[in-house]
C-alpha cells in the first residue's frame, strides 16, 4: 500500500509525459531518481554494480520498485567515454546498445552520456549552499569552469558559456602523464612504475590510487604494513591520525592541487574549479586544510594568476542528477532557441482548458517530438483525446494540427547548429567524414527552415498533371535530372532528361499545353538553359526551375524552387547544393504520391492485383 502511494506521488508530476528517469552509473555505485520536475528528484536509490551482470538488470531492479509509473524518457550517466550507440564500459565488464536497451525497456527517449560531462553541466546551477569554497579567488561572470572528480578513476572535464547556454567538454584529461612536484611524488611514481610503464593521473589521483600511495610511502619509510583499502586510509587519518595515513592524505590533495592548476591554466578557467566525486566531499572540513590550495597557486610565474581562480568541493548529494537532468531537458527541448510561436504557446496556456493545457505542456517541452509524431502518439503522450489535440491547434488560431505543425517548423532552430567546417589536409578520416556529415546535415536543417511551401504546393499540382516532363540540366546537375526521370517515369509520366546543350532548344520547341520542364542549375545562369526556359514557355509549357532564387532561370520560370546554398562551382565541386537539389526531387514524388489521381492508380493496381505495378508506386517516406 505504501509503494502505491508512493508511486502515486511520483507520476504526479510537472512534465506532460510522466517523470523521467535518471542514472548516475559509476564503476562501483550505480544512483537512481524519478526527475518530476525541475530539480525534483525522487525515489533515489544507490544500487552496488558488483550485484549486476549488466545494464539491463541494473535498470530492471530499480524499475522494479516503480512498475506502475509509465517512463517514456530516461537518460544516464556512466563513467565511460560515450562516442555512438555501443558503450564498452572501462572500469567495469559491461557493453551494450543504447538503441537497444531503449527497446528492452519500452523507452521512447534513452541517452547515455559521459558521467562527467553530465557533473559539468550540473556546475552552472549549483548554488553556494551546494558548494564548499577553499582558499580564496572570486569567479569571473561567463567564463569557462573546470571539474576534476576521484573516485574509481579520475573525471576532468570543463564547461564553456556560449550565447545560448553552455557547452561542455568531453574530456579524457585523467589520463595524461602523472607530473611530481617533489622527491617524495618523485618516489611513489617510481613505484608505480614498477606496475606500468605509463603512470596516468588517474593511477595515482582516485581511490585505487591512494592505496597504491600508501603502499609507496610506506617502503620509502620502511614501515611493514597491511595492505589498506582507501576508506580504511581516509578513516585511519580522519580518525585515528594515524601518521602514515595522514602523509598519504596530504600527498593525495597536493597532487590533485598541482593537476588542478594544469586544469585551470590549460582552460582559462576563471570561472572556478570544482571538485567533486565520490573521495574528496568524505573529507569535510579537513580538505580546506590540506596542502590542496597551496600546491594549487604553486605555479612559479603564475602563482598570481591562479591566486585569482577560486577552488570548491561539491558538497550537495548527487550533483550529476541535475546535470543529466539538464541534457536530458535540452534534448528534448530540441535547443529551441528563438521562437514567436513557442512564446504564444507559453503565454495562451493559462488560457485553455486544463486538458489542452497538457497537449501546451508538451508542445513547450519537446517541440520535436510534436513535430514528428502522428495525432495518435501526440494525444497519448500529453494523455488527452486526438480531438483535444485538434481543438488545442485551433485554440491558437490555426486550422488543424498539419497547419499547425507547418508554422511551428518553420519557426524552430535546429537541434544541430547552422555551421560550416572546414575539411583540412591534416583531417583524420574520422574528421573528415564528421564534417562532411555535419556540414550537410546542418545545410539540410537550414534549407528544411527556408522552404516556401507555396512555391512547393504549386510546382506538385503543375507535375501530378502533367502529359509530360523533361528534365534539363548540365554538369554536376544532371545526376539530380536522371534521379528525376527515374522517379517520374514510375509514376507513368511520359518522362525524358536531356544533358546536352544543343538539344535543349530542340526539345523546348516541340513541348505543348500541359506539359513541364524542370530546369536544373546551380547558378541559374546557363545561357543555352535560359533560352531554352524561353522556347518552352513560348510554346505554352509550365517551367519548374530548381535554382538559387535571384537567377535569371528563376525569374523566367513558372515556379521557382529555391536552392540558396553558397558554393563556389567555379572553384570546387559542389556537393550540398546537389543533395538539397535531390531532396526537392523527392519531396515532387511524394507530393506526386499523395494526389488523388495517383492515389486511385495505386488502388486500380492493388484491386487489379498487379503486384509488380503497386511496388512501383510505393514511397519509402510513405506508410504502406
Amino acid at each position: 500500500m505504501k509503494q502505491a502511494e508512493a508511486d502515486q506521488k511520483t507520476s504526479r508530476t510537472a512534465f506532460a509525459d510522466g517523470p523521467r528517469l535518471l542514472a548516475d552509473i559509476g564503476a562501483t555505485h550505480a544512483r537512481f531518481a524519478l526527475q518530476t520536475g525541475p530539480s525534483e528528484f525522487r525515489a533515489v536509490r544507490v544500487l552496488k554494480c558488483d550485484d549486476f551482470t549488466g545494464i539491463v538488470p541494473l535498470l530492471r531492479t530499480y524499475l522494479a520498485d516503480h512498475q506502475g509509473i509509465t517512463l517514456n524518457h530516461a537518460a544516464l550517466a556512466v563513467a565511460n567515454p560515450v562516442s555512438g550507440d555501443y558503450v564498452r564500459m572501462t572500469n567495469r565488464d559491461w557493453e551494450f546498445s543504447t538503441d537497444e536497451v531503449r527497446r528492452v525497456l519500452g523507452l521512447h527517449t534513452l541517452l547515455v552520456v559521459n558521467d562527467f560531462t553530465a557533473l559539468a553541466m550540473s556546475l552552472p546551477g549549483l548554488k553556494p549552499a551546494d558548494l564548499m569554497q577553499v582558499g580564496g579567488g572570486k569567479p569571473a561572470g561567463n567564463s569557462v569552469i573546470g571539474v576534476l572528480g576521484p573516485g574509481t578513476g579520475l573525471g576532468v572535464s570543463g564547461v564553456i558559456p556560449t550565447v545560448d547556454g553552455f557547452v561542455t567538454l568531453g574530456s579524457e584529461g585523467g589520463h595524461t602523464n602523472f607530473a611530481p612536484a617533489d622527491e617524495r611524488e618523485i618516489a611513489i611514481l617510481q613505484y608505480a612504475w614498477q606496475t606500468w610503464p605509463h603512470v596516468s593521473t588517474e593511477r595515482l589521483i582516485s581511490g585505487p590510487g591512494m592505496e597504491i600511495i600508501y603502499k609507496a610511502l610506506a617502503k620509502r619509510n620502511g614501515r611493514n604494513v597491511r595492505d589498506l583499502n582507501a576508506q580504511e586510509i581516509m578513516s585511519g587519518a580522519l580518525t585515528d591520525k594515524d601518521p602514515l595515513c595522514v602523509e598519504v592524505l596530504e600527498c593525495f590533495c597536493a597532487m590533485l592541487g598541482g593537476a588542478s592548476a594544469n586544469l585551470a591554466v590549460t582552460l582559462g578557467a576563471f570561472g572556478g574549479i570544482f571538485i567533486g566525486g565520490g573521495i574528496v566531499p568524505r573529507m569535510g572540513e579537513w580538505f580546506a586544510q590540506s596542502p590542496f590550495r597551496a600546491r594549487f597557486e604553486a605555479k612559479g610565474r603564475f602563482t598570481s594568476y591562479l591566486a585569482e581562480i577560486p577552488t570548491y568541493v561539491i558538497t550537495t548529494p548527487n550533483p550529476a542528477f541535475y546535470g543529466v537532468a539538464t541534457i536530458l531537458s535540452e534534448h528534448l527541448r530540441g535547443r529551441s532557441g528563438a521562437n514567436t510561436l513557442m512564446e504564444r504557446v507559453q503565454n495562451l496556456q493559462h488560457e485553455l482548458t486544463p486538458a489542452e493545457q497538457r497537449v501546451a505542456q508538451l508542445v513547450i517541452e519537446q517541440p520535436r517530438l510534436v513535430l514528428n509524431e502522428p495525432i495518435a502518439d501526440i494525444a497519448r503522450l500529453a494523455d488527452v483525446s486526438q480531438p483535444t489535440v485538434i481543438r488545442f491547434c485551433r485554440s491558437m488560431g490555426f486550422s488543424g494540427l498539419a497547419d499547425f505543425k507547418l508554422k511551428f517548423a518553420s519557426s524552430l532552430t535546429g537541434a544541430i547548429p547552422v555551421r560550416h567546417s572546414q575539411v583540412r589536409v591534416s583531417d583524420s578520416t574520422h574528421d573528415l567524414s564528421a564534417k562532411v556529415i555535419d556540414n550537410t546535415v546542418s545545410a539540410i536543417l537550414k534549407f528544411r527552415d527556408q522552404l516556401d511551401v507555396r512555391s512547393l504546393d504549386k510546382a506538385i499540382a503543375l507535375v501530378a498533371k502533367a502529359k509530360r516532363i523533361e528534365f534539363y540540366a548540365m554538369g554536376n546537375s544532371r545526376v539530380v535530372a536522371l534521379d528525376g526521370q527515374h522517379k517520374f517515369f514510375r509514376f507513368r509520366i511520359p518522362t525524358a532528361a536531356y544533358g546536352d546543350s544543343h538539344l535543349f532548344n530542340l526539345a523546348a520547341e516541340l513541348l505543348k499545353p500541359g506539359d513541364v520542364v524542370i530546369a536544373i542549375s546551380n547558378s541559374g545562369k546557363l545561357p543555352e538553359l535560359v533560352e531554352a526556359v524561353d522556347a518552352a514557355r513560348a510554346a505554352g509549357a509550365d517551367v519548374i526551375a530548381i535554382t538559387t532564387s535571384q537567377s535569371a532561370l528563376a525569374k523566367k520560370a513558372t515556379v521557382c524552387l529555391a536552392v540558396d546554398h553558397s558554393e563556389d562551382s567555379s572553384t570546387f565541386l559542389s556537393m550540398i547544393s546537389r543533395i538539397l537539389q535531390l531532396l526537392l526531387i523527392d519531396i515532387l514524388s511524394v507530393g506526386i504520391s499523395l494526389d488523388e489521381q495517383n492515389a486511385s492508380l495505386v488502388l486500380e493496381h492493388k484491386a487489379s492485383g498487379d503486384a509488380q505495378e503497386n511496388r512501383r508506386l510505393l514511397i519509402s517516406h510513405l506508410d504502406s
